[in-house]
């Protein structure tokens, strides 16, 4: 994959006066068709909802921000959102977005590569936090059908939000009966920083409180944080402590043990640093009442484990209010703060390389 051929598919009039049934099949026009505009931002951009279905699953994915806006198994819509995007565009929690050009925090707001120091955009007190003030879940992108899904584009130009480098990137959502992947690439035309996440909210009850799920965590390490909801450096063991995930444990039993690591963040907000390397399986979350499970495969090196400890009481799709720890996310990523650590999993682009990650989500019940 190569930049110019990435920011060719970029271009908004790519997708225009196109003959899908010619290009892509009967299929892929029928997925074509199922996209429909969901408002005007308020610099102008028109954003798009694309609905993907099948026999198991159904997703709606908007441009703006590459989210996730609604995932449906057996009757019940499993991520949080927004009926709107004015809401999107208000948004603080990132729901069911693509965060990047890094995801989670970098201390001090800066970086150094290749002996050169990149300041960033401050926005958590002194820290840089998903990517900046306007991230990838802020941006709009370029959708096109995929026979299976819909693969979304957009080039992030060099110094964007502080970062070095002109970024290609593109996320995939594919649907294969009761799974859904995503997939995410990236390419940079100078050394630079990348590390992709989507932000959803899982409730597999479709209501209530989260904390009553049952979780499982493959991971024997987590990392310890500090006040600023940054990396000590340390990874510590999970075993017969309160972020011991390794066998299903209810989300909430622990939530509330008088342990510091839980006083800091109100809860969990820490790095699991997750067994094996390739895809593989992160976590498998299961939902109290409706019996809805969710496995997570992953080729990220871990996974930042929120159970929505700061989120504001809000209004959310078809009339729904979120409430603090009413989902919980499960967010693949490198390690937060990774470029201040060495002896982290690096998030480092070089020049010519590909960035390549996927996760997939599958339901049973």
């Amino acid at each position: 994959m190569h930049i110019g051929a990435l920011a060719f598919r970029q271009n908004a009039d790519y997708t225009k006066g196109k003959d899908w049934k010619r290009i892509y099949g009967e299929e892929r026009v029928r997925m074509e068709k199922m996209c429909r505009e969901f408002g005007v931002t308020t610099s102008g951009e028109p954003a798009e909802v694309w609905t993907l279905k099948n026999e198991c699953l159904t997703a709606e994915v908007l441009t703006y921000g590459a989210t996730l806006r609604r995932l449906v198994y057996g009757g019940v819509d499993v991520v949080l959102g927004y009926d709107t995007l004015p809401e999107y565009e208000r948004n603080d929690g990132c729901f069911g977005a693509t965060v990047g050009r890094v995801c989670n925090r970098i201390g001090g707001a800066s970086f150094t590569l290749n002996s050169k120091t990149y300041p960033l955009a401050k926005n958590d007190g002194e820290n840089h936090l998903h990517g900046g003030m306007r991230g990838f879940d802020k941006r709009v992108w370029t959708a096109e059908p995929l026979e299976d899904g819909v693969r979304l584009h957009r080039v992030s130009p060099d110094g964007e939000e502080g970062y070095p480098g002109t970024l290609a990137v593109s996320v995939a959502y594919r649907l294969a009966g009761a799974s859904l992947r995503i997939e995410y690439e990236a390419e940079s035309d100078a050394d630079t920083l990348c590390s992709l996440t989507n932000h959803s909210y899982f409730n597999l009850n479709g209501g209530g409180t989260a904390m009553d799920h049952t979780l499982t965590l493959a991971a024997e390490m987590y990392l310890e944080t500090s006040p600023g909801c940054l990396p000590t450096g340390r990874a510590l063991p999970a075993a017969g402590t309160p972020f011991d995930f390794r066998t299903p444990k209810v989300v909430g039993r622990d939530i509330g043990a008088p342990t510091e690591q839980l006083r800091l963040v109100n809860g969990y907000d820490h790095h699991f640093c997750v067994d094996g390397a390739g895809l593989r399986r992160a976590a498998v979350l299961r939902g109290d009442s409706s019996g809805i499970a969710m496995t997570m495969d992953t080729t990220s090196p871990g996974v930042q484990l929120y159970t929505a400890n700061w989120l504001s009481r809000r209004g959310g799709k078809n009339g729904a209010v979120y409430e603090p720890r009413c989902a919980v996310c499960l967010e693949p990523q490198f390690p937060p703060d990774a470029v201040h650590h060495p002896n982290f999993p690096q998030p480092l682009l070089r020049r010519g390389e590909v960035y390549r990650h996927c996760t997939v989500y599958s339901f049973s019940k």
